[in-house]
């Protein structure tokens, strides 16, 4: 197998080999398999939105398992533009405070991304085996989180971005992505993503951000699944719509093997 191409990507994940031979994986996981009750039924993963601890435990060590992990690296996000980098291995899971990207050469490391309409961007490079997940929500997207990942993927490990294979996971897509005040919001270059009055494609804008920083457009794919539409996912927009916004949150992993 050329180390450069992708196996084929799901809504469920997928497979990425590296020049080494090494196996990356990741999984896009949606809101089954789990054990809490509503409105957090059932494979919430934070700790944040009022789901009781214990239900989040278990959900973190299924959604471990199930990644093959030894270890899950997360982070309490909170729609800024730090990133983290780990250099080290660890030998438990952890959460980092205030960060919303995550880099790491180790193995076995599972970077997670909770996200409940946010996009889990994930990058991988087959030649220095180097990943990273980034929680990219709309601010995100403003404050181009993703140019200063693959940027700091560069300084920090020496990447070359034409080798970075993407993989946008399942998130509000442009059929629910309206922003009725995006020209408070909404820097004026995105607004060339308008696909219908108020409606944006941020797939498109993230696509054109990480081609920007360098990424070939054939190695980045987007899953195409809409959180919004669809009840297999957490959605903090459709909850908001219909409730009072309290829903959990879906996660996405990435994991490079052992060997």
């Amino acid at each position: 197998m050329n180390p450069h191409c992708k196996i084929k990507i799901t809504a469920e994940g997928g497979i990425y080999t590296s020049r080494s031979g090494m196996s990356c994986r990741f999984r896009f996981f949606d809101r089954y398999g789990g054990v809490g009750a509503a409105p957090f039924n059932s494979m919430n993963v934070s700790y944040g939105v009022g789901d009781r601890e214990k239900k989040v435990f278990e959900n973190r060590r299924r959604i471990q398992k199930t990644s093959g992990c030894p270890s899950l690296l997360s982070a309490k996000q909170v729609h800024g533009d730090r990133i983290y980098c780990l250099s080290s291995s660890i030998n438990s899971s952890r959460e980092i405070d205030s960060i919303d990207a995550l880099i790491t050469d180790q193995k076995g490391v599972g970077l997670m991304i909770q996200q409940a309409d946010c996009q889990a961007v994930l990058l991988f490079d087959p030649v220095k085996d180097i990943a990273a997940a980034v929680h990219c929500g709309w601010r995100g997207n403003v404050t181009n989180l993703l140019g200063k990942v693959v940027s700091r993927m560069i300084s920090d490990y020496g990447v070359s971005p034409v080798n970075i294979l993407a993989a946008i996971s399942p998130s509000l897509g442009p059929c629910c992505a309206e922003f009725v005040n995006y020209k408070r919001e909404l820097p004026e270059e995105f607004w060339s993503f308008m696909v219908s009055p108020d409606y944006f494609d941020f797939w498109q804008i993230s696509q054109y951000q990480l081609i920007n920083a360098g990424l070939m457009e054939s190695k980045i794919t987007v899953v195409g699944n809409c959180t919004c539409c669809s009840k297999d996912y957490f959605s903090y927009r459709r909850s908001t719509r219909m409730s009072d916004g309290v829903t959990g949150r879906n996660c996405s992993v990435i994991v490079m093997d052992q060997g």
